[in-house]
Order: structure tokens, then sequence, then C-alpha cells
């Protein structure tokens, strides 16, 4: 059972904090990496009176991460960076089991969520944790008292990093960042498996669809994109891409996929998921020559790739939650579109996010990235920095050994060939 606490927080339901506790703890078993970084850091304490702030995806998963910055000594708030991601039983589990202050409601409304952002920053923080730059933007917009305490952001998505690249080019960037999702054991695993997953999993959450036979439009094809089409391809879809990039388009083609622009794919699909980070994606043009019963939805990151004022004013008529999080917008040529999640991520407002064992690699990554930047004899300097490759490389022989897996490593003679330019081949 919970504990009474007076852990700073606003929760939807703190009576679910023992269902929530079961889940975390459930996810935990998938998450051996996050475990052993977690075991370390509860005997070293190696973020010790750090106070950090997390804007993130509130889920069982974030949940573990952050225990283990906890154990290492850190005080954590985290709220939601989506609404309607926030998973309210771990939340909750965060607050009543384990000490941690959260701020975030599943479906909070605008104001609720940018308050949320500021009791985050209360705390003074000297580390944050970012899911699309929010805390940097309200940062550097509203709370510049804070960038002399900041050590470092850490980012975890592509559309923040794009967001925080733009910054440091136009010189407006004033604390250093780790790009956390250019990480090969984020983007290579988490993007593309996970989300590949997910998505899919949402979708048929949502509408109980089958994928087979159906014409499925992929919208982007970096690694979520590729993720994506690779797992629909496999429920038997026919997948089409469409691409603004000349390499990704060749690459979608020799991957196997028809690769069309998104005016002609509109005319085909029956399912569209974009997957860009961009705004306006699927726009009027495209709403007028939809099918019939056309299933839209986006796992792209904020809720701008689908023009949803657009297909409203197009609309004659919007019925919200035709089944949950399901809306119908009833066209005046008697056509009607189907939008889920209202736009927002699909894998998160209609299903559970990435499986737990993907973010294990994730958030081991964010954990050690957050080790790095804070413990360094000297602050980093002020740009969007990668994350070191020893870092990608300890947590994937962590993931390996816990799948029982072993690898070579070069011999003395390899070694020696692969150092020198003297020997011939």
């Amino acid at each position: 059972m919970a504990k009474k606490t007076s852990v700073p927080c606003d929760l939807a339901n703190p009576k679910r904090a023992d269902s929530g506790r079961d889940r975390v703890e459930w996810a935990e078993r998938d998450m051996p990496v996050l475990r052993a970084i977690r075991e370390r850091f509860a005997r070293e304490k190696p973020l010790r009176g750090l106070r950090m702030a997390a804007c993130m995806h509130v889920t069982t998963e974030t949940a573990n991460l952050m225990r283990t910055l906890k154990a290492g000594g850190a005080e954590v708030v985290l709220c939601a960076s989506n609404p309607l991601s926030t998973q309210d039983d771990a939340a909750a589990a965060l607050v009543g089991h384990y000490g941690i202050s959260v701020f975030a409601r599943r479906g909070e409304d605008t104001k609720t969520f940018y308050r949320h952002l500021h009791r985050a920053l209360d705390v003074g923080p000297a580390v944050t944790f970012d899911d699309g730059a929010d805390l940097v933007s309200t940062i550097h917009r509203e709370r510049t008292d804070l960038v002399p305490g900041l050590v470092a952001s850490l980012e975890e998505t592509t559309t923040g990093v794009i967001r925080l690249r733009a910054m440091a080019k136009d010189g407006a960037l004033r604390i250093p960042v780790v790009a956390v999702n250019d990480a090969d054991t984020k983007h290579l695993f988490d993007n593309r498996y996970g989300t590949g997953q997910s998505t899919l999993d949402g979708i048929v959450r949502a509408t109980n669809a089958l994928i087979a036979g159906r014409t499925v439009v992929t919208a982007g094809y970096g690694w979520c994109g590729r993720g994506f089409a690779m797992r629909a391809r496999g429920m038997g879809a026919n997948v089409v891409v469409t691409e603004i990039d000349p390499l990704k388009a060749i690459e979608a083609l020799m991957d196997g996929f028809r690769v069309l622009p998104m005016a002609k794919a509109a005319r085909e699909g029956d399912i569209f998921c974009t997957l860009t980070g961009d705004i306006h994606v699927l726009r009027a043009e495209h709403f007028r020559v939809m099918k019939d019963g056309a299933l839209v939805c986006n796992s792209g990151h904020f809720d701008v790739e689908i023009d949803l004022e657009a297909l409203g004013r197009m609309a004659k008529r919007v019925r919200r939650d035709v089944r949950p999080l399901v809306d119908a917008y009833q066209m005046r040529n008697g056509r009607t579109i189907h939008v889920l999640g209202q736009g927002r991520l699909v894998n998160l407002a209609c299903a559970e996010g990435h499986p737990a064992s993907v973010m294990d690699m994730s958030f081991g990554t964010q954990a050690l990235a957050a080790e790095w930047a804070a413990t360094r004899s000297r602050r980093l300097p002020v740009e969007v920095h990668p994350v070191p490759a020893e870092i990608d490389r300890t947590v994937a022989k962590l993931k390996l050994a816990s799948m029982g897996v072993g690898i070579d490593t070069l011999t003395a003679e390899q070694r020696k060939y692969l150092a020198s330019w003297e020997m011939g081949t």
C-alpha cells in the first residue's frame, strides 16, 4: 500500500499508486541495463545533491529512469511532455511508492500543461531532460534566471534536437545540450523498432482494423518511418512511402516500398501515419481526395503534422470519440475521415508507448549521459553535443550480456593490421 507522502505533486488519482507500482515493476523486468546502472548508482551516488527536472512521457518505463536518477542521489521532478501520454497509475506510483515529485494528469489542458512545466522548473535544476525541448524553450523564453545554474539538458527526440540545433545556429542557445536522440543505442532501436511496433499497436487498439491487405501510407522514412513501414509490411499491408529527401526516397524504394508524392498517395491510402517532425504533412488538398473511411494518425511527435484546423473547416460535422480516441470528420460530400488520438502520438495516446525492452537502452543511455555531463571537471561548452561513443558501447554491451549473447574480440594481429597502413591486402 502506498505511503502517505508530502512530496509535491499534481495527480489525477493518487489511489492508483499500488496498481501503478505493479506495472512499473513489470516494466523493470525487461529493463536489465537500467537496473544494472541503478544498482551502481545506488552504491556510488554520482548524482548526489543534483536537482533534475524532466519533461517526458509519464509511463512505466520513464518511471524506472526516474528511480535510477534518484538512486544516484538526485532530487528529481517530472512533468508530462504530452497531455495524452501520461499513465496516471505510473505517475501515482512515482509519488506514492518512490517519493518522486510528479506534475502530470492524462488529458490535462494547455494551461495546466504549462503550469506543470513551471512547477518542474521551480526545483532550480542543474540538469533537465526533455522530450521535445519544452523545458529548454521555456527556460529561454520565460525562466532565464535558471540559466547560470544549468549544467546541461538532455534531449531525447528528433524533433527536439532539430529545434535545439536551430537555436544553436541562430546563437540563441544559452545552455549545453546533449543530443541523446542521436546516440546509436537510441535511434537505431527505440526510433525504429519501438516506434514501428508501438505505432501499429496504437492503430489496432484504437480501431481494431485489419492491417493485412490495406494500403498504409508512411509519411517520412527516417528511423521512425522505417520501423513503421517495416512492421506494417510484416502485418500484410501494401506500404507506400512519401518523402522530401531524395536519398531516403531511394532507400525506401530499394527496401521494396512504393514511393509516391503525398498528392498521389492520398488517393490510395486506407491508413495514413505521419512520422516527420514537420508541420502540416497532411493538409487540405490531401483530405479532399482521401477515401471514405480513411484512418489518419501521427507518430512524429507534436500534434502539428496533421492540419486538424483545415480538416475541421472542411467537415460539416465532427463526431468525437466514435470509438475511444477516434474522431470522425464527416465531409460535405458524404465521406468520413477518422483521426486517431486527436492527432497526438498514436502509440502513446491509443496504446502504451514503446516496449520496456527497447526503452531499456534509450534510458540507460540517458542515465549515463546525465552522469557524464554532470560529473565532468569542466562545464560543457554551450552547443549541441553528441553522446560519447563509449556510453553507446557500454549500453550495447550491457544489453547483449543481459540477453546471453557473446561477441568476438580482435586478436593482436587483427588490431595491428587495422592500425597499420604498411601491410598490404
